[in-house]
């Protein structure tokens, strides 16, 4: 089955709280590729592709986020595979 990819803005209580990080480290968990960064209006940006049902769970773990956070909303669309990148998945700096 191909790739399954994904662009997701998370808002809420979603900065200071950890997200990026935990994104991360649920991403790595499912063999995820992608990144996540902040976004100076105060959501979080994530792209991630890799084994559809794998996508589909990280979209389920990202509406609840971690402990201290907030999931408000979260606007998902597809996208291609290669706007995740290539290897590990990666925190980038706030856009």
């Amino acid at each position: 089955m191909p790739p399954k990819a994904v662009h997701v803005i998370v808002r809420g209580r979603v900065q200071g709280v950890g997200f990026r990080a935990w994104t991360r480290h649920q991403a790595e968990l499912r063999s995820l590729s992608g990144w996540v960064r902040n976004l100076g209006d105060g959501g979080v940006e994530i792209v991630f592709a890799g084994a559809p049902d794998a996508v589909d769970m990280m979209l389920k773990a990202c509406g609840a986020g971690p402990m201290m956070a907030r999931v408000d909303s979260m606007e998902v669309a597809d996208t291609d595979p290669a706007s995740a990148g290539e290897g590990a998945f990666e925190e980038r700096p706030t856009a």
